[in-house]
């Protein structure tokens, strides 16, 4: 098919859609550089959560709930590669959906995209205000990690987060002026590299532990305690936790797009889910049973920060410092994306704006040659310093994974492809496919809304001290 027969790209209203016209870019992503973003994306943050998530829940249901939401997470992505191309029949045309925001809009409509939409750009903004709270998290555990080493284990080493959020906030500020998320492949290549390498890492000081104490620490039912209406708080952030580790739908179809053909890039894109999903998967259950069995009940929210004392001190702290690193390029894979809409928005709103237009060249030493442009860097600027003030304000590493991840997980990753895999394979009402997919959507509604219900008890009781 032509690339003229395609939809054209003017007819999605601007906010619907994500990521500027690449039909005449050369393309030259493959599986690998998919399977890179995708790692980028997952492995993240949430990572570290995953072993205090285990804890609340036990051995058992703990690990069966990381498959879970591996397999409901793969299952979706497949539906996702598939509403790239999308024939309407009322019209006859075949769109190439470049975002998932645009997928919806195209294929569920105006009225679903606009309530994706705000779920949607939800999940960008939390998702910087998450990455800065663990990045200030990871800085401050090499400083205590440094401290503990050159002063004992009984010395006051207490550092205040919002310095280290401080510096990464700039960090981003400097990374925010890459143009566009097709110039960040470089970026998710060395963020998927430090992903793999933090989590090679406590994965291997939990075995460490393990063996130095003899025994493997955890129960069946999880941690103990002698409320129980707090420990079912607790797993519902737990399970908040967990969702908010397999958040990789949002940019899918942005990865797909980059990708060369032949082979087609459906079939590139779901061989490089795959890979991704499965590797991932295999990570989260490492380090969550490694983190669960060194710790036990004292399991920390944060597995790499839980090494205060370990020795060598140093490769506590670069873990920790590949984490930094790491999340230096999962924010901008993310955050790129929102930077496309509210620039495209207003480059087809006011067309002869010399504030979107205006491009300065600054050349620094050796360094390549740099480009700013007035709306890129005010823009940006502002939108990384609220992302930092929110972080400064709920300085809560699992509260808030929870939180976000019962908000975004059934949406976007449940109900939107669901409904949009009904419409593409023209599923028929009351069919044994359309039964057995609203009953698991049904049910992935109620585990959310119970998530959703324990993340918002936690950040009561973090932040004011009162407990629901």
């Amino acid at each position: 098919m032509a690339r003229g027969d395609y939809e054209e790209e003017e007819h999605h209203p601007p906010l619907l859609q994500t990521s500027p016209n690449n039909h005449n870019l050369n393309l030259t992503g493959t599986v690998w550089t998919a399977v890179a973003h995708i790692i980028t994306a997952v492995i993240g943050s949430g990572v570290l959560s995953l072993a205090w998530s285990v804890a609340q829940v036990g051995w058992i249901a703990g690990p069966l709930s990381l498959l879970i939401f591996g397999l409901i997470t793969l299952v979706s992505a497949y539906f996702i590669c598939d509403i790239h191309l999308y024939f309407d029949p009322k019209n006859g045309n075949t769109t190439m959906n470049q975002s998932y925001l645009q997928a919806i809009y195209t294929v569920l409509g105006y009225k679903n995209g606009l309530a994706c939409a705000c779920v949607f750009y939800f999940t960008i903004f939390k998702t910087g205000v998450v990455y800065i709270i663990t990045s200030a998290t990871s800085m401050r555990a090499i400083m205590q990690s440094n401290c503990y080493h050159e002063q004992g284990h009984d010395a006051a080493c207490e550092f205040e987060d919002w310095y280290y959020m401080l510096i990464f906030g700039i960090i981003q500020i400097v990374a925010s002026q890459i143009p566009d998320f097709f110039h960040t492949k470089w970026l998710s290549i060395i963020a998927a590299i430090m992903s793999f390498t933090y989590s090679f890492i406590g994965i291997g000081l939990g075995l460490a532990q393990v063996i130095e104490q003899g025994e493997i620490k955890g129960s069946i039912t999880g941690i103990s305690t002698t409320n129980p209406t707090q420990k079912v708080w607790l797993v519902a952030q737990a399970i908040g936790d967990i969702a908010f580790s397999f958040n990789i739908a949002v940019i899918l179809l942005e990865v797909q797009s980059s990708l060369k053909s032949p082979p087609s890039q459906k079939v590139t894109m779901k061989k490089a889910s795959t890979i991704a999903i499965f590797t991932t998967t295999i990570f989260f259950l490492c380090c969550a049973a490694s983190g669960y069995a060194a710790f036990g009940d004292l399991t920390p929210g944060n597995l790499l920060t839980g090494f205060g004392f370990y020795e060598p001190y140093w490769l506590v702290d670069f873990g920790n410092a590949c984490i930094v690193l790491h999340l230096v390029g999962g924010y901008q894979v993310y955050t790129q994306t929102i930077f496309a809409i509210v620039e495209r928005w207003y480059a087809e709103t006011f067309p002869e704006s010399t504030f979107a237009k205006d491009t300065q060249s600054m050349k620094v030493s050796s360094l390549p040659e740099f480009k700013l442009n007035p709306l890129r860097l005010c823009f940006r600027t502002t939108y990384v310093v609220l992302t930092m003030a929110v972080g400064m304000l709920f300085p809560y590493f699992n509260e808030v994974l929870a939180f976000a991840g019962s908000i975004i997980f059934w949406p976007l990753t449940i109900y939107f492809p669901v409904e949009m895999y009904f419409v593409q394979k023209k599923v028929i009402p009351w069919s044994r496919k359309w039964i057995i997919l609203r009953i698991c959507t049904i049910s992935c509604l109620l585990v959310t809304i119970f998530s959703l219900v324990g993340s918002i008890e936690g950040l009561i009781t973090k932040r004011f001290g009162y407990s629901l």
